[in-house]
């Protein structure tokens, strides 16, 4: 472990911005690091990430903290004590089969597959009004609106504002982010207190009238006491958070990669079938989640390095994604790989993302529909992208283009 990299860097703002350099040196020095003085650990290599996925007995999902900046710059946990709950993507086994069992029939891929139709005809009015004008921030009028009209209605909430369930999606995913402050993590958290409530007056009616959908899937499971209301409410909670903003982060992430490529548009246009290819590569460079963390309950090792009971573990999938042992030419876009789905964007183990299938049914429509409706789309030279200030997401705040009609 090279205790000579700078606890600071892991939350400094240029390496959030871009930071594959530092996931490299990582890799290279310390696959294996513990940031100085926290008690938090990270792991870099796609070898020691699959092993600790794996070691779930060792390496819990239970999440027992939050991260938040401290004022010298490292990050710094905010716990729950015994507050934490066990839900879907934070539960381990036995209990987050039963979990899983309840909710992955209903994300399965074949059900995704006929969705398809529906983010279709989503794709084609968000990106007909969007050629109306000449630049178009892309967030705001397809990124962030396709994800979270889809997963409300996959859901099935009611009477819901698709503007505040957005924003309920971003403030659950600012809080893993790791760059808040001590104050503004706490305003956070209290803020999700309020869609907690919305969701569970959502999951009352479910109870009384189940549904053929997620909601009433979730409530049946209230109702067989699988699992109790809380964990209900949580469950439905992350799957709004991870549908909202996993496929807005792949969908932007693709569309400022094309942008930047009009040889790739070009070759995608001429041979749509690559699309789905082109979105593997996507996942790999660009992961939605850059990372996960898991608890230590019992001292152990991970590469030779000795990690504490009580140890916050740190997943980098944004690393183990460009790991040259493992993928060929990591940095770029290869719509040749022979495993395109080898790479760990949406976890791995068993903890491995129940909507997968909807984030890549999704993401190849508004791009079909898009590369079909345009002769090209660049980047805005007035208006650069931004990224949001993240540790976990690799989301664009804002991405202004230019897409042309053909």
């Amino acid at each position: 472990m090279d205790a000579t990299i700078s606890g600071r860097r892991l939350l400094d703002p240029a390496v959030i911005a871009e930071p594959y350099d530092f996931y490299e040196e990582l890799r290279a020095t310390a696959p294996v690091w513990e940031v100085p003085g926290t008690g938090v650990f990270t792991v870099a290599t796609f070898r020691l990430l699959a092993e600790a996925a794996a070691r779930v007995e060792d390496f819990s999902s239970n999440l027992t903290c939050l991260l938040y900046r401290d004022a010298n710059g490292l990050p710094c946990r905010f716990s729950f004590g015994d507050a934490g709950i066990q839900a879907l993507a934070t539960a381990d086994p036995p209990m987050h089969a039963l979990h899983r069992s309840t909710v992955f029939p209903e994300l399965v891929a074949k059900r995704m597959a006929a969705l398809e139709p529906d983010v279709v005809a989503i794709a084609e009015d968000c990106v007909d009004r969007a050629l109306d004008g000449g630049s178009v921030e892309f967030m705001a009028a397809i990124g962030n609106v396709v994800p979270i009209t889809m997963i409300s209605r996959l859901i099935g909430f009611h009477d819901s504002d698709l503007e505040q369930l957005l924003h309920a999606a971003f403030d659950s995913t600012a809080m893993l982010g790791s760059t808040l402050s001590y104050d503004e993590l706490v305003a956070h958290v209290a803020r999700t207190a309020e869609i907690e409530e919305w969701v569970s007056r959502q999951l009352s009616a479910a109870i009384s009238e189940p549904s053929h959908d997620l909601l009433g899937a979730v409530a049946e499971g209230v109702n067989a006491r699988a699992f109790s209301e809380v964990e209900a409410v949580v469950i439905l909670h992350t799957l709004l958070s991870a549908g909202g903003e996993s496929t807005t982060s792949l969908i932007g992430n693709a569309v400022r990669i094309l942008a930047e490529n009009r040889e790739l548009q070009s070759r995608l246009r001429r041979s749509p079938a690559l699309i789905p290819v082109f979105v593997e590569e996507v996942l790999r460079l660009e992961p939605p989640f850059r990372y996960h963390m898991r608890h230590v309950p019992k001292g152990t090792e991970l590469g030779g390095v000795e990690i504490p009971a009580g140890a916050t573990l740190l997943l980098l999938w944004g690393a183990a994604n460009r790991d040259a042992a493992v993928f060929d030419h990591p940095e770029s876009i290869d719509l040749t790989r022979e495993a395109p789905r080898r790479h760990v964007a949406f976890g791995r183990g068993i903890h491995h993302c129940v909507g997968a299938p909807l984030a890549r049914v999704e993401a190849r429509s508004v791009l079909g529909v898009l590369l079909d409706r345009t002769s090209e789309i660049t980047l805005d030279p007035q208006r650069p992208p931004r990224w949001v200030n993240s540790l976990m997401v690799r989301r664009h705040d804002q991405l202004p283009v230019r897409p042309v009609p053909p």
